[in-house]
């Protein structure tokens, strides 16, 4: 993962290479280096500018008081890639417990494990388009990897988000970053009066890892036969239990009564 030194937005160092910001209409400014970058905290003095930001990067419409909750609560870790004084991307994420998620996102988690566990939501991830490529979306997702993956973040299994079916760079973007699809999400947004389907995508942490499937339990108890030679009742009889919790599961999703 890439190095990096978080800032306040008061004791930034000076960085005599920095080059001069250009303000134009290009679609892309290519930066000397991502070391041309510093990471620091959203502050309160940062809300009009990154409510700015916010409106041009992303279809949803969010109220104030969500600006105001990011730039000062610390529920939030909302961090900012500066750039020549100027906020050139930004990742808001928020870390609570699992046995709180929404509906939808029920199923990341094993029960077993999700009963203790703690899970990362990625709220919002954007750069400025004319700094786009310049491996500014990576260097703000691995400062949250990293803020997620120290020994006091051990409780995080799992980091989630939503997007858009249609958001193709996005979606790009975050499997090559190995987030896996877990679920399509019918008119999940409300875009202008308008119903929009999203996908969730999740990625493991800390020893996190999904919900065992069908195929799952076949290759352990498969293994542990390997291992004994031999078709024992206990086994067997495992197998079967499996077998019929796969198809009530299979029952309860698809509305099928017996």
């Amino acid at each position: 993962m890439a190095q990096f030194t978080l800032y306040n937005k008061h004791n930034a160092p000076p960085n005599n290479d920095i080059i001069t910001r250009v303000d134009c209409d290009c679609e892309h400014v290519r930066l000397c280096s991502v070391n041309d970058v510093q990471l620091r905290f959203l502050v309160p003095d940062d809300l009009t500018e990154v409510r700015t930001l916010c409106q041009e990067w992303f279809p949803i419409d969010y109220p104030l008081s969500w600006y105001e909750d990011i730039t000062s609560s610390t529920r939030f870790f909302a961090l900012a890639a500066v750039y020549n004084l100027a906020i050139i991307g930004l990742i808001v994420a928020e870390i609570k417990p699992y046995r709180n998620v929404n509906k939808e996102d029920k199923g990341i988690l094993p029960d077993s494990m999700g009963r203790t566990a703690d899970v990362g939501y990625i709220l919002s991830l954007g750069v400025h388009r004319t700094h786009r490529r310049n491996g500014i979306g990576s260097l703000l997702l691995d400062a949250l990897m990293n803020h997620l993956t120290t020994i006091e973040r051990h409780a995080v299994k799992a980091i989630f988000l939503h997007t858009l079916t249609t958001n193709q760079p996005a979606i790009f973007f975050y499997e090559k970053r190995r987030f896996t699809l877990h679920s399509f999400l019918p008119y999940y947004y409300n875009i202008r009066g308008k119903g929009k389907d999203g996908f969730t995508y999740v990625t493991y942490i800390n020893g996190g890892h999904p919900p065992w499937t069908l195929l799952d339990h076949i290759k352990h108890y498969a293994s542990k036969l390997r291992h004994t030679g031999s078709l024992c009742v206990w086994a067997a009889a495992r197998v079967q239990r499996v077998v019929r919790w796969f198809y009530h599961k299979l029952l309860t999703r698809f509305n099928v009564i017996e």
